[in-house]
């Protein structure tokens, strides 16, 4: 049997499907977005970065921690798990490894003697997804990602980003993201529960940074997204069609080009900026 209903010749429009990163990196830089998503084979990249190793490694402790019954969420406990997710990839030497392996497990320790660790998240490192319009019109995107945590309080979501860089963020950062921003829209709808309140979780200094949603706000990062979005698909398909990779896809050069994974693969970028040694990112 044939599907009912009526065809008046009217293509429903493509959903693109994109995630937080996939936007921040084509905003960034298009042709980092290239050698990241659609270059095959890989392009030749750096080796590892010692900040993100340290990053990951926090990440890695504080998720294995939620893991574990309450009573055993210690700061003891916390410490541990930083020395038993450590690896030394990207850092000068053995004693700048341990330098920093100490300080890490000195922030974890702090935050969680500092902060309720009690309740059960109601996500780690949880996927989400869901369409979504920045509009009333049908849906024109699929946002989609991986949260660092969501809480609920009060009957409502909290997403959680932990952030172990130089600087400490404020509200204003908070409010600002765009990441934090689409994954508030794709848990309530994912979850069918009400998702305003983000936070930035400064490991090393403690800091909260917190924002409460409006609609509105939460529409003009799904606008601003909506037209990230069909910026990057419309140059992957005329790519896909045989269009010029550096025509659609230019260097948008800056001083990130120091620390780029694909420096090797992009002459502008080595042009542009000196090289960073792996280990030049983290905080002093």
């Amino acid at each position: 049997m044939g599907q009912l209903g009526f065809d008046f010749g009217v293509q429903p429009k493509r959903l693109t499907k994109v995630t937080p990163a996939r936007l921040s990196t084509f905003d960034d830089c298009p042709r980092r977005y290239r050698l990241t998503y659609l270059d095959r084979p890989t392009p030749q990249r750096t080796g590892a970065w010692a900040h993100s190793t340290l990053g990951a490694v926090v990440h890695n402790a504080l998720r294995a921690l939620f893991d574990l019954p309450a009573d055993r969420r210690t700061p003891e406990r916390a410490a541990a798990l930083v020395t038993e997710q450590w690896n030394d990839a990207g850092f000068l030497d053995a004693a700048q490894a341990q330098q920093y392996r100490e300080r890490a497990r000195q922030w974890v320790a702090e935050y969680v003697e500092h902060n309720d660790v009690s309740g059960d998240p109601v996500g780690l490192e949880r996927w989400v997804s869901a369409p979504v319009s920045a509009g009333d019109g049908p849906p024109s995107l699929i946002v989609e990602g991986r949260a660092d945590r969501i809480d609920e309080r009060d009957g409502e979501l909290v997403i959680i980003d932990y952030k172990t860089g130089r600087n400490a963020p404020d509200e204003y950062e908070a409010r600002g993201s765009q990441a934090l921003a689409l994954y508030a829209v794709a848990a309530a709808r994912t979850l069918r529960r009400p998702c305003h309140r983000v936070e930035l979780h400064h490991v090393p200094s403690g800091t909260v940074a917190a924002a409460e949603h409006t609609p509105e706000s939460l529409r003009r990062q799904l606008t601003r997204a909506d037209e990230t979005a069909a910026e990057l698909q419309t140059a992957t398909d005329t790519l896909e069609a045989g269009g010029d990779a550096d025509t659609l896809f230019p260097a948008r050069t800056s001083r990130r080009c120091s620390w780029c994974d694909f420096r090797p693969s992009c002459p502008d970028g080595q042009q542009a900026a000196p090289a960073a040694r792996s280990w030049d990112l983290l905080a002093p």
